[in-house]
């Protein structure tokens, strides 16, 4: 079997040990859990978070330096950036649909629900824009702060094209660190089955199905949100004409990775290979678009906060008038571009959209727990979310899908010449 069969094969496994635990050896859960699974289920996830910052950093720098017309990074930045905006949008509108039409949180009782208390003031535009700046490059790398990770590697894209030939000594250093992070990382993804073993079965074990049962709703209504999207996401392949089927073939080992990891940041490599190789989209399209993707484009986020905002909202009755519902979709929409690409990122970014439509914060308490039933769905819808707009971006700049690499460049060189002999 092939890595993303077993780690499909691994969490139905997780699942059953994880119900057989809390059906019949219920006494064993807290040492099992204790000193078993959450060790191996963290280690995992930091073994992950090792490669990620060296990846997204390198992978950014080499796709900028592909791209040898400043011009035409200007370009491919403002069409990205064009349709992230128009699609998360549409992801925002349809979980707060989706939520307003279910009504999730209407009539739930025998939860541990906390009186609501005063929110503390999220942080504001200006100062979260000001933010992206950072004071020290090698501080946002050890932080993990993608954001300014993807500022610090554009400046230095452009320098590296500035400098010219006396740049290529670096340029090979950062060309061999992704190489090097690529084969770490692979490596890594080959013990994922044991990982996502460990990490579903905790779930299963502490929390038990009880809670699962009592938000049935909740949990549907969030699968059917992200099932929408995903078709939405194929509206799309069908109108540029981009082979939906070929889509699926192609990145299926990207999907069931990211479903079993719940982390779009550790899939890059994957996505990337799968992109060029598989899918024949062409290279300088998917090393720019792709990498800055991974940090910036997050639909399933945007329609789990939105959707969670209400959810939250029913339970402690709140009204939802219409300026409620319009702070939760612009802090929604805004924090969906800063969610990191990890494990249970969706929690934390919660509490800011929460607190900026002026919701009790202690809701996240609420589904904190059921997070990972739900994450590796949201994940998937992340990353086609991601793949979805760079197939736009192939399309928009006149470049088909599925040649190959020799004619596909070519077909681009040409499609550059004449916009610049037109216009």
């Amino acid at each position: 079997m092939n890595l993303s069969v077993l780690i499909l094969a691994a969490l139905g496994m997780g699942i059953l040990f994880g119900a057989g635990l809390t059906g019949w050896f219920p006494e064993a859960i807290v040492p099992i859990d204790h000193y078993v699974l959450a060790p191996i289920g963290r280690a995992f996830l930091r073994a992950i978070q090792f490669v990620v910052v060296p990846i997204v950093f390198s992978s950014l720098i080499m796709g900028l330096t592909r791209v040898r017309d400043t011009n035409q990074v200007g370009r491919y930045v403002i069409k990205l950036l064009t349709s992230y905006v128009l699609t998360s949008a549409i992801a925002v509108c349809w979980g707060l649909t989706v939520g307003s039409l279910l009504h999730p949180g209407t009539g739930i009782t025998g939860l541990s629900i906390k009186a609501a208390t005063n929110t503390h003031q999220s942080q504001s535009l200006v100062d979260w824009l000001v933010s992206l700046i950072p004071v020290n490059p090698l501080e946002s790398m050890s932080n993990g702060n993608l954001l300014q990770i993807i500022f610090s590697a554009a400046l230095v894209g452009i320098g590296i094209q500035l400098t010219g030939e006396k740049a290529a000594p670096f340029l090979n250093f950062v060309e061999s660190t992704y190489i090097i992070f690529e084969k770490i990382l692979f490596l890594i993804l080959y013990t994922a089955p044991i990982g996502v073993f460990a990490l579903i079965s905790s779930v299963i074990a502490t929390q038990g199905f009880g809670l699962i049962t009592r938000l049935l709703i909740y949990i549907l209504g969030l699968l059917l949100a992200f099932s929408v999207m995903m078709g939405f996401h194929i509206c799309i392949l069908l109108f540029l004409k981009a082979k939906p089927l070929d889509y699926f073939k192609s990145f299926f080992p990207t999907f069931s990775l990211s479903f079993g990891t719940a982390s779009s940041n550790a899939v890059l490599p994957l996505s990337l290979q799968n992109a060029e190789e598989v899918y024949g989209m062409n290279p300088t399209i998917a090393s720019f678009a792709i990498p800055l993707g991974s940090a910036l484009k997050r639909d399933g986020s945007a329609i789990y906060q939105s959707f969670n905002a209400l959810f939250i909202a029913q339970i402690y009755q709140i009204p939802l008038t219409p300026q409620l519902l319009l702070s939760i979709a612009l802090s929604t929409l805004l924090v969906s571009f800063s969610t990191a690409g990890v494990p249970g990122s969706g929690i934390i970014s919660m509490t800011t959209v929460l607190a900026a439509a002026g919701l009790p914060v202690e809701g996240v308490a609420i589904v904190a727990g059921i997070d990972r039933i739900t994450d590796g769905f949201k994940t998937i819808v992340n990353v086609s979310s991601n793949l979805v707009n760079a197939v736009i971006l192939s399309r928009w700049e006149g470049i088909d899908i599925g040649l190959p690499t020799a004619i596909s460049d070519l077909r681009s060189e040409v499609t550059t010449k004449t916009i610049r002999e037109e216009g």
